[in-house]
């Protein structure tokens, strides 16, 4: 004989309570009682990247902030000296389209262009009828690299100019310069030094985009003035420049510019003078 299964008051400690007590209406049947699955939390994916990284405010600024935080930019290039507002001259020689430039000047300033030529990159070559006058420049530029070669005059090779390697090459070849086997191309720049007016510069000072000019005398003036025409304002001072300044003009633009060496340009090269 069977008896039903004691039950047991809830809440007592130490004794577990039955999940279902029979009753008289029961069919033996025992019901089965489910449980709600826990929702699961929707995982997001952000295509591409990882974890999502802390929560910042964007930096943002008003339109009165933005010029405390910009910086100027000008061009790029060879920083020749300094106009007369005190503001630096730069002449930019690596360009992708030919570039000739002309100086009347002595053999301080064309040495000075030709080391602030290779400070900034490009290969400097130099076609000169003196050698021995531009040996030590070459040996002491670029920190023993070799970034400035000497070539006898009308033995220069092709130098291969590309944007990542750009050239200039300086002809220091007296008051008349052969035609050169090089000449300007994209990404090189032919600069050719005159000591002075002579009656073979008009055609080179006519073919050129640039010219700079140092101290020169009155006669030389007048060439200058038929060949570029320049006014007569800016003319009249070429012959009282002091050594250290040349006026550097194109047809539409002309400026007077300084050229104050450095600590380093001084032990090498001297002091600045026109004529050597």
């Amino acid at each position: 004989m069977s008896h039903p299964a004691p039950t047991m008051p809830p809440g007592q400690p130490g004794r577990a309570t039955p999940a279902h007590v029979a009753s008289p209406s029961d069919t033996g049947m025992i019901p089965i009682v489910r449980q709600p699955e826990p929702r699961q939390q929707r995982r997001v994916f952000s295509p591409g990247f990882g974890l999502r990284g802390p929560r910042r405010n964007r930096h943002v600024v008003t339109v009165d902030e933005l010029p405390a935080i910009s910086m100027p930019i000008g061009d790029d290039g060879v920083i020749i000296g300094t106009d007369r507002a005190s503001q630096p001259a730069v002449l930019g020689l690596s360009r992708p389209t030919p570039f000739d430039v002309v100086l009347v000047g002595g053999l301080w300033l064309a040495q000075v262009l030709a080391l602030r030529i290779a400070a900034t990159g490009a290969r400097v070559g130099v076609e000169t009828g003196r050698p021995q006058a531009w040996q030590q420049l070459a040996q002491s530029a670029g920190g023993g690299q070799q970034c400035v070669t000497v070539y006898p005059v009308g033995r220069v090779p092709a130098q291969g100019p590309s944007v990542s390697s750009p050239v200039v090459l300086i002809r220091d070849c007296g008051i008349r310069p052969p035609r050169g086997r090089v000449t300007a191309l994209p990404w090189q720049a032919v600069v050719t030094v005159l000591p002075f007016v002579s009656e073979h510069a008009p055609r080179w000072l006519a073919q050129a985009q640039l010219v700079g000019i140092q101290r020169i005398s009155p006669e030389e003036t007048e060439i200058v003035r038929d060949t570029l025409g320049i006014p007569d304002e800016p003319l009249q001072y070429l012959s009282n420049l002091h050594d250290s300044v040349a006026l550097w003009c194109t047809r539409k633009h002309r400026t007077f510019v300084m050229t104050e060496p450095t600590d380093a340009e001084t032990g090498l090269l001297g002091v600045a003078r026109r004529m050597d």
